[in-house]
């Protein structure tokens, strides 16, 4: 058996950071920041604008000495260099993972077999942008000749939930002109309620499914294709009212789309990896082509600084590895994504798909089961609306859950003190879930001693924070590229495929399948558990009992 073959547990690296954890568990971020007084500035790393401090977490120079050593022996230079050399990193889809040529900058080379690839992303860029400006200059008419003021999004997963958090992002930037909605769930609440107060003379829907064949979205589109062609009395009228985000150009013309106005993408682009390619043509539309390119150089410049960088002061890899270890050594299964900007509201829902779609597996590239935990529950909401909600448990509670904080220097909406209060808290927490409050400290005001257990904080919890100067297109390309690499990073270590998605099928299937029972026969015999069979038989009325 090769090294790289080799078990992760039974790895000369993964035992040496067993050792160091078991003789150094009960050590304080306390004694560690006494011990150091120049340990918050040295614990931190800086690169495309992000500012990453992670001295508030539970590693010495040892442990991310070990850490790095574990990424050596895992070999993720060398998974590096195949993800950007074009190799079929992604196994068991036998697919290259080439996202990062969506934002390569025209004029530089990534090679998928023999083809740079970089051209092909210019060239729906370019088309994207030209469409984009119709719309936005009001030359792109509607069927009656209106100008399109509606912009409705019709997806889901990686459809769905990029362009959704990139236009809340970035809705600073956005043309306030055009309203932007987005239609994702099937039920058919979400497009009712999308579409209730829309015109659909001045409504364009953007249908985005790379094989026009997904369950949902298609259900919803011949929802929306229905409702614009009632409104507008013509079946011609759909392809003044509809484009597509799809490589099914059969599929998209018998829906009525002209396909002059499909734009594709590759399948070495995941879907939660997709918002930055023509599944973003909603950003591009809200925020203009300009900013657009902005957000691809953040991605860009965070993708050359993991590519580059030595894992020492490398953020992304730092981050990863970071998370290996408070997943695999402290025992931590959920990680807070607390973002102190508004703007950023979507962004850890952004996330829950990114990390635990990529890194829910429970086997290896090979197959084996894994023996050890894999990607951690990721959830979050904005402060500060969490401290009146979750941060409870997170002080006090028996969990430890690590916690990222995002902030920036500067708001975008100046409005009297609000932003150093929002800043202040930023602060406050990190230095709170660090330090905490001993009993001393609490008998030393005056507490009560019946309520001094209720009121010690232990502190010694996690949190790493992510700062930057404001909240831009730029800075928004680089924040998720960050994790994107982390993601990747921790999926290296754990050797598992952090880029197919096999877990959402079985679901799938099967739902496909009782659709039909419950729209058939009702005698129809029903080849379901006893659970499933009840259920379907309450719903369509025919509950015995």
């Amino acid at each position: 058996m090769s090294e790289n073959a080799l078990p992760l547990t039974t790895r000369a690296a993964w035992k040496a950071l067993q050792a160091h954890w078991d003789a150094q568990r009960g050590g304080q971020l306390r004694e560690l920041f006494a011990g150091d007084a120049k340990r918050g500035e040295r614990f931190a790393a800086e690169a495309a604008g992000l500012y990453l401090d992670y001295s508030k977490q539970r590693v010495t120079e040892e442990t991310i000495k070990l850490l790095i050593a574990l990424a050596n022996e895992c070999g993720v230079r060398a998974r590096i260099d195949a993800m950007f050399g074009g190799e079929r990193i992604n196994v068991s889809e036998n697919r290259a993972v080439l996202h990062t040529a969506l934002r390569a900058p025209a004029g530089s080379s990534m090679m998928l077999d023999g083809v740079n690839v970089v051209p092909q992303v210019q060239a729906v860029l370019a088309r994207m942008e030209e469409f984009c400006r119709r719309i936005r200059s009001g030359e792109w008419k509607g069927d009656t000749g209106k100008r399109i003021k509606n912009i409705v999004n019709i997806g889901i997963g990686g459809s769905d939930l990029g362009p959704v958090m990139a236009y809340e992002s970035l809705r600073w930037y956005s043309d306030r002109a055009l309203t932007m909605r987005f239609v994702s769930n099937v039920d058919g609440t979400d497009f009712v309620e999308a579409t209730r107060d829309l015109d659909a003379a001045e409504t364009l829907f953007i249908v985005s499914s790379k094989t026009f064949t997904t369950l949902e979205t298609m259900t919803n589109a011949q929802s929306a294709r229905a409702w614009s062609v009632a409104a507008l009395g013509s079946e011609a009228s759909v392809a003044k009212h509809f484009v597509a985000v799809s490589t099914n150009a059969d599929g998209v013309a018998k829906f009525g789309i002209d396909t002059a106005n499909m734009f594709g993408f590759w399948d070495w682009v995941g879907g939660r990896y997709s918002m930055d390619s023509a599944i973003g043509l909603s950003t591009m539309l809200a925020i203009g082509p300009e900013n657009f390119r902005a957000m691809l150089a953040g991605f860009h410049a965070m993708d050359e600084h993991f590519r580059t960088a030595p894992f020492e002061k490398n953020l992304p890899v730092l981050m990863g590895l970071i998370g290996v270890w408070n997943n695999n050594f402290l025992g931590a299964s959920t990680v807070a994504v607390l973002p102190y900007d508004q703007y950023l509201k979507r962004f850890p829902a952004y996330l829950q798909q990114l990390t635990m779609e990529s890194n829910g597996k429970h086997v290896t590239l090979g197959g084996s089961p894994v023996e050890y935990e894999t990607g951690p529950v990721y959830w979050g909401e904005p402060g500060t609306n969490g401290q009146h909600s979750f941060y409870q448990m997170i002080h006090q509670g028996t969990r430890v859950i690590p916690c990222d904080f995002i902030a920036f220097r500067k708001s975008l909406n100046t409005l009297g003190n609000h932003h150093d209060l929002l800043m202040a808290n930023v602060f406050a927490q990190t230095e709170a879930l660090a330090f905490g409050k001993t009993e001393e400290q609490v008998r030393a005001e005056g507490t009560p001693e019946a309520l001094v257990p209720h009121r010690v904080f232990e502190g010694n919890r996690p949190t790493s924070t992510i700062m930057a100067e404001q909240l831009t297109p730029q800075t928004l390309g680089a924040l998720v590229a960050l994790y994107e690499h982390s993601v990747f990073t921790q999926g290296a270590i754990w050797g598992i495929d952090s880029f197919d998605q096999w877990g959402v099928e079985l679901g799938k299937a099967l739902a496909q399948k009782i659709v039909g029972e419950l729209q058939g026969p009702a005698g129809a015999k029903l080849a379901h558990d006893s659970s499933t069979n009840a259920l379907i038989r309450r719903y369509r009325g025919t509950a015995s009992g």
